[in-house]
């Protein structure tokens, strides 16, 4: 019996997952092991072969070939973390069927609603059915939503064995939001000579463009004494913090940026007088600008390490991904095939540089051209996070088109 999308997806979002950035280990969470379980035994039940849960929580399944033609073996990935952002645990989905294009309330009690005065995208899914949260955690969408339409691939597939296509792989990862995703991924066991994240928002999403991202602590070392007799003594580590941000260019910020427009962003900030510690991110598509973005703040640490005293400023910066376009532009036969199979189905392309990262960035930096493609959810990471019904429909088609153009190419 055929386990529809939905079905799958409501059984996903229902496992916590959510992913930690301080954890050094894969996965950060244990409990993403106990969706990956379910993701290689449901793969295993409706017949795919190679089917493997690593010690990582890494998932792979394969999809046999049902035709004699050479055709390239194509992947299928999507990662089973949630955001640490808010909390993935006790997800209690609402539905809104037939949607009417007015305010829904997720939380009357906690007066929460939301409504196309603050999300205008609502107004394109009147008189469909949506899934949103009940306004206490994230729905999930980013991931499951994109696992849910794998897994419904794979199933269709392995149940209509007369439809011709080549090998199929299907992959599963842990720690994508906390950025590692892709670090212990097997690509030459995966097998795939291409893939496609399928990682994506709003129907029609077809990304093969990223920022370069990379991560930066400054540590500040201060000198604290009693107040009283501080005077020609005192280093005040929470001053001379907010003293570096002071100096890095005020609208090189996420708050004033889009499109292809880096930016320094002070994510965390805390300590003493004694030690203040801040974590920020750094981006930029364009690679000469970003490796000027970490050079400047490696200047203003230098800066201010000459007037207060070498060692003041301790400044650790770690490159996290890169922008996939340098690898996809060698294989730009991807984005054709995928705008081909949107254009039968009547889904407009929308391609825009990502603000952000997927698996494929550094899957495709390592070997495996990987764009990523739409999943059909919104404001992810938040409490207003939705998706609707026939979105994740129309990408489980979208796949499956993809899959037989491949096979007529």
């Amino acid at each position: 019996m055929e386990t529809t999308v939905l079905e799958r997806f409501l059984r996903y979002i229902k496992v916590d997952t959510m992913s930690l950035p301080e954890k050094d280990q894969i996965p950060s969470t244990e409990k993403q092991k106990n969706l990956a379980r379910m993701l290689a035994q449901e793969l295993e039940s409706m017949g795919a072969s190679d089917v493997k849960m690593d010690d990582h929580a890494y998932v792979y399944g394969t999809i046999p070939a049902t035709t004699d033609k050479k055709v390239p073996v194509l992947g299928f990935i999507a990662h089973m973390d949630t955001s640490p952002a808010l909390s993935g645990e006790n997800v209690n989905a609402r539905f809104v069927k037939n949607y009417d294009g007015k305010t829904i309330v997720l939380n009357e009690q906690e007066r929460i609603v939301m409504g196309p005065e603050q999300y205008p995208d609502l107004l394109n899914y009147v008189g469909q059915d949506l899934i949103t949260t009940d306004g206490t955690t994230l729905l999930g969408a980013d991931d499951k939503a994109g696992i849910a339409e794998i897994m419904a691939l794979a199933q269709y597939l392995l149940q209509h064995p007369e439809i011709p296509h080549g090998t199929i792989k299907v992959g599963f990862t842990p720690d994508e939001e906390v950025g590692r995703g892709p670090e212990l991924f097997d690509i030459p066991g995966f097998g795939a000579d291409m893939a496609y994240t399928v990682d994506g928002g709003a129907l029609g999403g077809l990304d093969y463009e990223n920022f370069n991202a990379a991560s930066g602590k400054v540590i500040v070392h201060g000198l604290s004494i009693h107040t009283g007799s501080a005077k020609g003594k005192m280093k005040n580590a929470i001053l001379m913090a907010m003293e570096f941000q002071s100096m890095l260019p005020v609208f090189d910020n996420p708050m004033y940026t889009q499109e292809y427009e880096g930016f320094f962003h002070v994510d965390t900030i805390s300590g003493s007088v004694e030690t203040t510690v801040m974590d920020y991110i750094i981006r930029d598509h364009d690679m000469e600008k970003f490796l000027a973005k970490k050079a400047y703040m490696q200047r203003v640490a230098d800066f201010m390490n000459e007037k207060y005293g070498e060692g003041t400023i301790e400044l650790i910066v770690k490159d996290t991904y890169f922008n996939m376009k340098e690898k996809i532009k060698e294989h730009m036969y991807l984005i054709d095939i995928a705008k081909a199979a949107m254009a039968d189905l009547d889904i407009q392309p929308v391609i825009t540089p990502i603000r952000g990262g997927t698996d494929g960035a550094t899957l495709s930096h390592k070997g495996l051209p990987c764009p990523n493609l739409c999943t059909g959810g919104h404001n992810f990471h938040g409490k207003f996070e939705y998706i609707s019904v026939q979105a994740m429909e129309k990408v489980t088609e979208l796949l499956l088109n993809i899959v037989k153009k491949f096979e007529e190419r």
